[in-house]
């Protein structure tokens, strides 16, 4: 664990909290996995990998479910100081929108179930499959920043997730001249429209655990700050 997190703990309560951290990660890793699985069954027009996808977000609900509970009985038992008390809320709030993240990966499951029999658009989901790598890896940035307590990530998440904004509005100006151009294929357009939402909300996960990272580390509640006041806030702090 890193040293920002040893003082004033016990050895059994620094694994405690490093056990935490590693649950945090795994939870993380089986969701961005998720998230890969319903694409790629979206795209391939696998029903059989959407199914397993949504039974992963019945594990990721449970691991929500395990770690709040450890969450709640460190802060019964170890009455933690302000520091790890910031941690113990961090991982309350990380795993919740990693719930968050499997809920969109599922629904995404769910309408690559309903497409699979219906005719593959020009392109076959090409600017979906972008966006989807973009807040992949927007995922993994922010478990990677959470597992190394880097503040700095966030900034990088928030310009990420102005990019994949402008990603989804694109897309759905894209979506919307299909609609007009092939109204028969009305459905799947929705439906497609419906898997770039999610996408664009999983983004919007990833953002909210870099905020966490920064509160986590240094106090500050960074949620409604820019860019800029984020930089000029963790150059202070160094």
């Amino acid at each position: 664990m890193d040293e920002h997190f040893h003082q004033h703990i016990s050895r059994q309560f620094n694994q405690e909290l490093e056990d935490l951290r590693k649950d945090v990660m795994t939870m993380g890793g089986l969701a961005e996995q998720m998230i890969a699985d319903a694409v790629s069954a979206l795209i391939d027009g696998e029903s059989a990998r959407a199914e397993q996808v949504i039974e992963n977000d019945h594990k990721v609900n449970e691991m929500e479910k395990h770690i709040d509970q450890q969450c709640i009985q460190i802060l019964a038992r170890r009455q933690p100081t302000a520091s790890d008390l910031r941690l113990v809320m961090a991982i309350i709030k990380t795993v919740n929108d990693l719930e968050r993240v499997g809920d969109e990966a599922e629904q995404i499951a769910k309408m690559a179930i309903r497409l699979v029999s219906r005719d593959r658009p020009r392109g076959n989901y090409r600017e979906i499959e972008s966006m989807a790598g973009h807040v992949r890896a927007m995922i993994r940035d922010a478990l990677n920043g959470f597992a190394r307590l880097e503040p700095e990530v966030a900034i990088a998440l928030k310009r990420q997730d102005v990019k994949v904004d402008a990603e989804y509005e694109a897309i759905l100006r894209q979506y919307y001249s299909y609609l007009v151009e092939e109204p028969r294929n009305t459905s799947r357009v929705l439906d497609s429209i419906w898997v770039s939402r999610s996408l664009e909300r999983i983004g919007d996960h990833a953002k909210n655990i870099g905020e966490y990272i920064v509160y986590m580390v240094e106090g500050k509640d960074i949620r409604r700050a820019s860019v800029e006041e984020i930089e000029e806030s963790l150059s202070e702090a160094e």
